[in-house]
């Protein structure tokens, strides 16, 4: 099957970094981090309690990181050829499962469902909940074609022109925004929490240690203290919606 049963937001940092991220992202998300796995013990899930897990982290061996998608399926082959067949290179096949590169260059994976069906719960009025994939404008049309056709999710008007949100179906615990960068460069992404408030929440990374870097409409840029940049945003940390006053997703 193709269907997407579960998602997981990974938070991409240096590897020399990476207890300095465990600490900061298991804090905000109220979680304790697994075993580290891998060859090089970069991959460990951040577990909440009760609930299942939808936030891992990774420590890279190059570049300031950043974040990524792995979609879970019942069966991940079929997704990742499904992925290909709109678009997306193959950058390695593990067997049950596989890592792709979308058509503007961002790598996810297409991994097994575990049975994940219980979303974590929000935490001190915050939840990461969103990955934003920052696209520049010569590839923003077919990138969100791209992943409105392999998630089969809705797809929404942001609050702004440069926005659209791929909304999931209820109890799918990530979701998807694509942002239309100003200008031609590389593509990234970052992960993103919904906050109940943006200022209590951003006081408390603050206290964790981050630090902010922007202040937007309705978001706030922190950078993390393993250098990593994410976003608080002013919606429903429990919906993911934006309150409202303020139109679009």
């Amino acid at each position: 099957m193709n269907t997407i049963r579960w998602t997981y937001a990974f938070v991409d940092r240096p590897a020399a970094r990476l207890a300095e991220a465990r600490s900061f992202w298991t804090a905000v998300t109220g979680t304790r981090p697994s075993e580290p796995r891998g060859e090089q013990g970069e991959f460990m899930t951040l577990l909440p309690e009760g609930t299942d897990a939808c936030v891992k982290l990774q420590g890279v061996a190059s570049g300031a990181g950043g974040a990524h998608l792995d979609l879970c399926a019942e069966d991940p082959a079929a997704l990742a050829a499904t992925a290909r067949r709109l678009g997306a290179a193959l950058v390695a096949d593990h067997g049950d499962w596989a890592v792709l590169r979308s058509p503007a260059g961002l790598l996810f994976c297409a991994v097994p469902w575990h049975g994940e069906t219980v979303r974590p719960a929000v935490v001190e009025g915050s939840r990461l909940d969103q990955v934003c994939l920052d696209v520049p404008p010569s590839g923003y049309d077919a990138e969100t074609a791209f992943w409105a056709a392999l998630t089969g999710w809705v797809l929404r008007d942001g609050s702004l022109p440069e926005f659209r949100a791929l909304v999931p179906p209820a109890g799918l615990p990530v979701r998807i925004l694509l942002q239309r960068l100003g200008g031609e460069r590389p593509a990234s992404a970052h992960p993103d929490l919904a906050c109940a408030d943006i200022e209590a929440t951003r006081a408390r990374h603050e206290r964790l240690g981050a630090a902010r870097v922007h202040q937007g409409p309705h978001w706030t840029v922190l950078r993390d203290p393993a250098g990593g940049t994410y976003c608080l945003t002013g919606r429903d940390p429990g919906t993911g919606g934006l309150p409202a006053a303020v139109s679009g997703a």
